[in-house]
């Protein structure tokens, strides 16, 4: 890790280097990802069977393509029964968050003869890509479902990559039957991105897709926005540790490696009012390494984008940690909470030293799927919110718009929409 004095100029030149790592940066993918696109969205099917074969080595057809409730009870049979009960009770703790987020549609009226008013409805259907391969990650399977199915939605896919045999991995059908998906698909790639934007005979056509992938999959996304809405394009990830004297490096050092293990691209800074504490983390660090089993990915990692910055105050750290808006804040100071309530940007924020980053990625019910990249400046964490459209309701009686009908004409005439205007006034003929 590189250890640096906490200044302005320090900090911006970490920002520009981390937004390196964005998939913006990627452009040359982007011309491969748009053949794949543009030909699922001519050929249907017949692109998406083709691409499967090519990339993930499996012949599917539109029999074979979708999940059956033989394969997932199979998934239960392989999965391990200790796993399974872990799963359902983070699920308790996840729709217990996301429950607390439902929002109900509302209305006001005046003895005017007005009313106005919201109506919540949820999306029809909803995306879920799942990654597959060696990534097998069961609990973003419930982070990115749970939100969908509190909000209402009626109908939740998903598609994940088979394996060259054919199967999808035991824990990733487990994990999605309890959440409550409705169909699995074996597709993966830009091209199951493409079948979920456009629609295909196979797989029907969302209206918001969700969920992590490979850069192919995140420039898919990005590309398909506008045709459905997307949840994010997500980088790799980010964890920042805001630290005083009084932390235990063992566990800092243990957090900025939980992060680093994700990607070689991954980030882990940790900043710090105190020198020795910064020493102490960088020796337990080393000692972790011996014996980590991806000790070769939070190698480079933390060679490229692990940092120690060095701050004179707190609250100078904090200025640092608002500008580099981490997916992860973790707050292990003598006073979190008061330290925390100036933190303005930031995807999560974790407080004291047994709320390891972790805890939010599997069990206490927050969501993981997090703004990366610094968007949490302008982004927040996936909710139910994300799957809910707000349509505004108006009503206006005769004498209400009596009232008021020649101020509308005059603001009308004012940008000179006479149909406008006119809309109003025929009515007062």
């Amino acid at each position: 890790m590189k250890k640096v004095r906490l200044t302005k100029e320090s900090t911006r030149d970490i920002l520009k280097t981390l937004l390196k790592r964005s998939p913006d940066q990627y452009g040359e993918y982007e011309e491969r990802v748009g053949e794949i696109l543009r030909d699922v969205r001519s050929r249907g099917d017949e692109a998406l069977f083709s691409y499967t074969e090519r990339f993930d080595h499996v012949k599917t057809d539109a029999g074979s393509i979708r999940v059956t409730d033989e394969e997932i009870e199979e998934a239960y049979s392989m999965t391990d029964p200790v796993l399974i009960e872990v799963i359902r009770k983070a699920l308790v703790n996840i729709r217990s968050f996301h429950e607390k987020q439902k929002q109900n549609s509302w209305f006001t009226s005046t003895s005017g003869g007005t009313l106005l008013g919201q109506r919540v409805n949820p999306m029809e259907r909803v995306g879920v890509y799942v990654p597959g391969g060696k990534a097998v990650y069961p609990s973003s399977v419930l982070m990115n479902i749970v939100p969908a199915k509190v909000a209402g939605v009626e109908n939740i896919i998903m598609t994940t990559p088979p394996g060259r045999d054919g199967r999808i991995n035991p824990s990733t059908l487990v994990a999605a039957r309890e959440a409550g998906v409705d169909v699995i698909y074996k597709a993966g790639g830009a091209q199951a991105i493409a079948a979920m934007a456009y629609g295909t005979a196979s797989i029907p056509k969302v209206d918001k897709i969700v969920g992590p992938g490979n850069i192919f999959v995140a420039l898919a996304k990005k590309a398909v926005y506008g045709h459905v809405s997307i949840d994010s394009i997500a980088g790799p990830s980010e964890i920042l540790v805001l630290a005083d004297e009084t932390a235990n490096p063992r566990y800092v050092a243990a957090d900025l490696l939980s992060q680093a293990e994700h990607d070689e691209m991954a980030s882990a800074i940790l900043i710090t009012t105190s020198e020795e504490l910064a020493r102490k983390v960088e020796e337990e660090i080393e000692g972790f390494l011996q014996t980590l089993s991806r000790k070769d990915i939070i190698r480079k990692s933390l060679e490229s984008f692990g940092y120690i910055l060095l701050a004179d105050t707190i609250d100078e750290g904090i200025e640092a940690v608002n500008a580099i808006a981490s997916e992860h804040l973790e707050i292990v100071t003598r006073n979190p909470f008061e330290d925390m309530m100036k933190v303005r940007n930031a995807g999560a924020i974790f407080l004291g030293e047994y709320s390891s980053e972790p805890l939010g990625d599997y069990f206490a019910g927050p969501n993981h799927v997090l703004p990366t990249n610094g968007t949490a400046r302008f982004f927040s964490a996936l909710s139910v919110d994300d799957f809910l459209k707000k349509s505004s309701v108006i009503y206006y009686s005769r004498q209400a718009l009596e009232e008021i009908h020649e101020d509308i004409e005059k603001f009308a005439a004012s940008e000179q929409l006479t149909a406008h205007a006119n809309s109003i006034a025929v009515r007062f003929e």
